[in-house]
């Protein structure tokens, strides 16, 4: 990968509204990371990986244990989360003309479209894997979401 493909990657990944992205060639890793335009400026990473045979064999090291996060009573546990299935642009209605898909307190059925995602100049609809009522949803109107990010929660009930 030379120099023009990795800037041609860092153009697509801040267009694309991701905030990170991870990519693994062979022997070479490449994480992009992009902020808020009002924090720090975007950081890249380029690390080429060891050849194993080329390190002299020595004693595992000990993996750096990190303390578990307290388990917290999340009031959110009886709901179902819908997530995102690929990175995009959210949008809550099908046209700027157009009412909302769902609001807070909308009952949906399996198959009801809740939003729709763009993603490359591609608009697609998310339908509800679930029925239930909309308790809340997590993501305004035209943000950028990322892969499984959490949109809306549904009580099954």
């Amino acid at each position: 990968m030379d120099i023009r493909e990795i800037q041609n990657l860092i153009k697509f990944v801040a267009k694309s509204g991701a905030t990170e992205v991870k990519l693994e060639m062979g022997d070479i890793k490449i994480t992009i990371k992009t902020t808020n335009e009002s924090s720090s400026p975007e950081v890249t990473y380029i690390q080429q990986a060891p050849v194993a045979q080329a390190l002299p064999q020595a004693a595992p090291a000990a993996q750096a244990v990190t303390p578990a996060a307290p388990v917290v009573a999340d009031e959110n546990a009886k709901y179902i989360t819908i997530k995102s299935p690929i990175i995009g642009t959210f949008y809550r209605k099908p046209s700027p003309d157009k009412s909302f898909f769902v609001e807070v307190g909308s009952v949906i059925q399996k198959g009801d479209v809740l939003c729709v995602i763009e993603a490359m100049k591609l608009f697609n609809e998310i339908e509800s894997e679930v029925s239930g009522k909309i308790v809340k949803i997590l993501v305004d109107d035209m943000s950028p979401v990322e892969f499984d990010q959490p949109l809306f929660l549904v009580d099954p009930s």
